[in-house]
Formats: structure tokens, C-alpha cells, sequence
């Protein structure tokens, strides 16, 4: 299956790409599902199973789903309007989604939290119903939020990830294997493959002004987080800390009195910059998901700021590349916290940031995928256990030194000549094996790790 870059980095709402974009886009399919259905619906009624239920408060499913119900979609969002929303939809016990009659839907009453029947394709899923004026179901759908704001009905789990009704690619690389040997042969980067690829479906002024866009969304994101402090939402009372992180280090430039590791602190506050907005549920860009939303775009803006003829004209590349990686690493084994922890969200980040970092600092094809390897491989096994279903604790701090490991592991690929023992394909099929081995409790539902040993409230 092809997986363009807009797919790997999608313009969205957080606090999850997962809990939070994915039920809102669920909902949207519905809808549109519902308009072309020969039936005239009443009401709607939601139910939420696996995860979706266990984090859906602090990871605000229910407010996604509602909204999503309401005719609210993520690249469009407006929080503004969105409480507005909400509160008439508590008051009136209604939706009125465009080309539609309004609709009873009182959450309070039918949107379920189901804890005690997961379904069987996937950890985050979700039913949706439609009824007739008497209560009776006359339309129904079983949707996955698969991570990363990807969105899946019953049958198209089961149908399986090669399905991909597109236009044909030219190169088609379904492991790293392949994509080095296509390098090889043709001569091109990682990049310029990936390129070809995206133009097989879209023009190039289209791919070029979509690419800068990511990137507009993705800094604006991330001098947001810097310029906000105070108490982040959900009952935590966390701290936002980027922004004064961020004054500290300004203060201190010029002075000669800095030690040189403080250029983690910069790569950690642009981090977590984008992951307090995402938090306090701002617009973001999943990278591969709202989760691990800080990594790259943090990666990328200390490339800009610190690195020696670093130029934004090439940012394109640095996306491309890493989109590429992602779409191997979601291809053969997961980005979804809920499906294999969070060595699927930011371990899959910081093999993304590092391949793109290394592609931009002139690596080779084979250093590219070395510096993606050695930045999986050092996250294997990292769990998902958000205290109190939030994404907050450990998830800011953890972008942070995901983008720290991103930028340590090219370093370490471009000191080498790109031959390295453990390929990636080795490390990716690893993460997948071990996420299936991982203990539930681990995998975003909040009911081990952290989220049981430190206070909730």
C-alpha cells in the first residue's frame, strides 16, 4: 500500500492522533456513509472499546466523537467553535451535521464507554450507529483508529494493508532492503524516490506547497508552545516549562558560559514546545502521531538554527525522507501506542527525524537507513503507560530525548560509511514482535508502568 507524506504528516488536533483526530475522522465517514444509505435516520448512538474506552477521557475521545458527529473534522478545526458546539449539542441533545436533519445524540446517554468488550481487529476501536425514530439500528459500522490519525472500517482490516486502489508507483519499495537497492541502481536518494513516487499522484507545485506547509504548521506549532506557559489541562496540574526553558537559553547565549551539552536543552524545549500545545489540545501535525508530534519538527529546527549551511529549501527533503521510513515502519509493523507501545510513537519518530537530519547532511542512502536503525533499535521496548490517560507525563519529556537519540543516531550513521550489522528491517520487524509480546496494560491503557505508580491527581 502507498503512503504518501500527507499521510505520514497530517495537519490535525490534539491531544491524540490516535484517541483524538482518528474518532473525529471515523465520525466524518460515517456521516458521509449515512448520506448515500437509502435510510432516514433519527438518532446516532457511539460506543468506545479497547483503549479508546480506557484513555478516551484524558485522551478527550468523547469530545472527538461528538464533535466528529457534529460535522467537525481535524484539519478544519476550530476550537472555538467547537465549544460552542458542544455546549449546544449538552443543551438541545442534537447534531445538526451539514446535509443532514438533525439528529437526536445526547451523549450522556449514548455514547458508551464500553470497558468490558474489546473488539477483535484492533486495540482503539469504535462502533457507530444510526436509529430510527422507534430506537431500532438501521445502520451501524465498525471503525479502527489504527494510529497516527489513520482510520480503518472492519472490512478494510481485514482486507489488509496492501490494498492501495491508486495510480500506479514507480517505486515501490515495501522494506529497506528494497528502497537501498532501488537507490542503488538508479542513483537516486531516498528522497528523489520518494519524490517520484508522490508525483505518480500529485503535481509537483501540489507536493512542493503541501510539504512547506507541514513544515509552516509544524514551526508555528512549536514557537506557540514558547510563547504559552501555566497549567496544562486534565487535572495533572503539569507545568508548561518550554517556554521558560526557552528564556533561560536565550539569556544565555553570548556569554560564553554554557556547557556544550546544552544543546540537548534546545532540541528537548523545541520538543516539548509542540507536545504542551499538543496537550492543551492545539493544532498539530502528526509526525508520525500527535503523541510523538515533537521529534522531528524539534530535529528539524535545530538543523535550521544550529547547523552550518542549513537552508529551509531543503526541508522538503528532510520530510520526504523521513516520510519514507515511517511508511516502511507503519507498513511492516505499527506506529499505534495501543497496538505496539510507545516504541511505536516516538521510536518511529526518531528513526524518522534521524534518516531526515542524515539525508540533509549529505549522507548516502545506506547512512540514511543506518541512522534510522540505530534510532529504532535504542527504543525498543519503550512502553505506553500515560498517567491518567493524558498525554502529558512521560510523553512531553519524552519527545525531548527522542529528538536528542534522533540527532545522536545520525551522527553516529555519518562517522560511518553505512555498512552496520543490524539492518533496519531487522529492527522494525523486532518492534513489531515485541509489541505483540508487550503486556496490554502497557499499550495505552493506563492500567501499568507510570500510570499506576506515581499519583494521578
Amino acid at each position: 500500500m502507498f503512503l504518501s507524506v500527507f499521510d505520514m504528516f497530517k495537519i490535525g488536533v490534539g491531544p491524540s492522533s490516535s484517541h483524538t483526530m482518528g474518532p473525529m475522522v471515523a465520525a466524518a465517514r460515517f456521516l458521509d456513509k449515512l448520506r448515500r444509505s437509502p435510510f432516514s435516520a433519527y438518532g446516532l448512538r457511539a460506543s468506545l472499546h479497547g483503549s479508546l474506552a480506557f484513555t478516551g477521557i484524558g485522551h478527550a475521545t468523547d469530545r472527538a466523537t461528538v464533535l466528529g458527529l457534529a460535522g467537525f473534522h481535524p484539519e478544519t478545526y476550530d476550537r472555538a467553535k467547537a465549544d460552542a458546539a458542544l455546549a449546544e449539542i449538552a443543551a438541545n441533545k442534537h447534531v445538526t451535521p451539514e446535509g443532514l436533519p438533525p439528529l437526536v445524540f445526547d451523549p450522556a446517554n449514548d455514547l458508551k464507554f464500553d470497558y468490558d468488550t474489546p473488539l477483535e481487529g484492533h486495540a482503539n476501536g469504535m462502533i457507530l450507529m444510526a436509529t430510527d425514530a422507534q430506537g431500532d439500528v438501521i445502520l451501524r459500522e465498525i471503525y479502527y483508529s489504527v494510529g497516527g490519525g489513520f482510520v480503518m472500517t472492519e472490512a478494510e482490516l481485514a482486507a489488509g494493508k496492501n490494498t492501495d486502489p491508486g495510480a500506479p508507483i514507480p517505486y515501490p519499495f515495501h522494506s529497506g532492503a528494497e528502497m537501498l537497492r532501488m537507490c542503488a541502481e538508479t542513483g537516486k536518494s531516498i528522497a528523489d524516490l520518494k519524490r517520484a513516487n508522490e508525483y505518480a499522484r500529485k503535481t509537483s507545485d501540489d507536493l512542493n506547497a503541501g510539504l512547506m506547509r507541514i513544515w509552516e504548521v509544524m514551526n508555528d506549532c512549536i514557537t506557540r508552545g514558547l510563547e504559552h506557559d501555566g497549567e496544562l489541562p486534565g487535572g495533572l496540574r503539569v507545568k508548561r516549562r518550554a517556554k521558560a526553558i526557552h528564556e533561560h537559553l536565550l539569556a544565555e547565549r553570548g556569554l560564553n558560559l554554557s556547557a556544550p551539552h546544552t544543546i540537548n536543552d534546545w532540541m528537548s524545549c523545541f520538543a516539548m514546545a509542540v507536545n504542551e500545545e499538543n496537550a492543551a489540545g492545539g493544532q498539530v501535525v502528526t509526525a508520525p502521531t500527535n503523541g510523538a508530534a515533537g521529534v522531528l519538527p524539534a530535529t528539524l529546527r535545530y538543523w535550521l538554527e544550529f547547523v552550518p549551511g542549513a537552508t529551509v529549501t531543503r526541508v522538503p527533503e528532510f520530510l520526504l525522507t523521513a516520510a519514507a521510513i515511517g511508511g516502511l515502519i507503519k507498513h511492516n509493523a505499527s506506529i499505534s501506542g495501543a497496538e505496539c507501545g510507545c516504541q511505536a510513537e516516538v521510536g518511529s519518530a526518531a528513526a524518522m527525524a534521524a534518516a531526515g537530519l542524515t539525508a540533509v547532511m549529505n549522507g548516502t542512502p545506506e547512512q540514511v537507513e543506518n541512522a534510522a536503525e540505530i534510532a529504532l533499535e535504542h527504543h525498543l521496548g519503550m512502553t505506553c503507560d500515560p498517567v491518567k490517560g493524558l498525554v502529558q507525563v512521560p510523553c512531553i519529556e519524552r519527545n525531548g530525548l527522542g529528538a536528542i537519540k534522533a540527532v545522536s543516531a545520525a551522527s553516529l550513521a555519518l562517522r560511518g560509511d553505512g555498512t552496520h550489522f543490524v539492518p533496519l528491517d531487522s529492527v522494525i520487524e523486532t518492534m513489531r514482535q515485541t509489541g505483540e509480546d508487550m503486556h496490554e496494560k502497557y499499550k495505552e491503557t493506563s492500567l501499568g508502568g507510570l500510570a499506576v505508580n506515581v499519583p494521578n491527581c
